[in-house]
């Protein structure tokens, strides 16, 4: 159980030296994850027996419990415990999320390689069947990013999310294609499990993933993303842009391997687009 949803749940009906044990935490949890009993008893000004009580009020059975439990808490990291910096302002809030996209763009654009990218491509031009796997937020989203992109050029490729369904198409794989793995941070236990499966029968992979992360060292090639995450926790993190820059580069790269064939396959598209939606001649090809 979450300790510290416990401790806010019940201050209200809390009194006494409970409640000033509960203050004390609550004021700040690193200190009362990391100090000895004798020390948070100390600052909260009550005795050894009173924590005792308060770890029984909080369902610990003694108080080891408590503060491994504490410990655990904290264990989230001071930026999601500390007092939050909630902008005062509509726009300083649109400056600080823009800039942290802007941030994380020009950090993934200057260590993307092109030679990868180029091996990248060589991968995707030469594989049978093509299959993307993604979970989580913008992992889940950009494997069907992956798949729209592609399909414009000539390569049909299936998206997978669901845990099952991702290992069954894992093993349906061989050494003629080609497995594509998305995620920021690289460790998603369903995403490296099928990732093994889909290599051991012999299949390629290509992840867009956290450099020198689990996933990316099972991989044939990976993309590397940058995580730099901010203190501002209250914005999805930007290093999702630099997966999406990774797609529309790995695309590009693609679409101009063959210039020709491609120009006529985004013509075949957009005639069939404009032939359904009536649009103009500037409307997106299926965005």
């Amino acid at each position: 159980m979450d300790i510290l949803y416990l401790i806010r749940s019940r201050r209200d009906q809390l009194r006494g030296n409970a409640a000033r044990i509960a203050g004390t935490i609550l004021e700040d949890v690193g200190f009362a994850a990391s100090a000895s009993i004798d020390q948070l008893a100390a600052r909260a000004g009550v005795s050894k027996a009173a924590m005792s009580r308060f770890a029984r009020l909080m369902d610990c059975g003694d108080l080891r419990e408590l503060r491994l439990r504490l410990a655990r808490a904290a264990a989230v990291g001071n930026r999601f415990l500390a007092p939050g910096d909630a902008p005062r302002t509509t726009s300083r809030f649109f400056r600080r999320v823009l800039g942290d996209i802007e941030h994380s763009l020009h950090r993934h654009l200057e260590g993307f390689d092109e030679a990868r990218f180029r091996q990248a491509v060589d991968l995707i031009a030469s594989a049978g069947k093509i299959v993307a796997f993604g979970m989580g937020g913008c992992s889940t989203v950009f494997a069907s990013e992956v798949q729209y992109r592609l399909v414009r050029l000539g390569h049909v490729v299936s998206t997978y999310h669901d845990p099952v369904l991702m290992r069954i198409a894992a093993a349906s794989l061989g050494p003629s294609d080609l497995l594509v793995l998305l995620s920021i941070t690289g460790i998603t236990p369903d995403l490296l499990e099928t990732a093994r499966l889909a290599r051991s029968y012999g299949a390629r992979l290509l992840a867009i993933t956290r450099a020198d992360s689990p996933l990316a060292t099972l991989a044939d090639l990976h993309l590397p993303l940058h995580l730099e995450e901010s203190d501002f926790i209250y914005t999805p993190t930007a290093a999702r842009y630099g997966m999406l820059l990774a797609i529309d580069l790995l695309a590009t790269e693609l679409a101009l391997r063959d210039p020709g064939a491609s120009q006529e396959l985004l013509r075949r598209v957009k005639l069939a687009l404009d032939d359904y939606r009536q649009g103009d001649d500037r409307l997106p090809l299926g965005d």
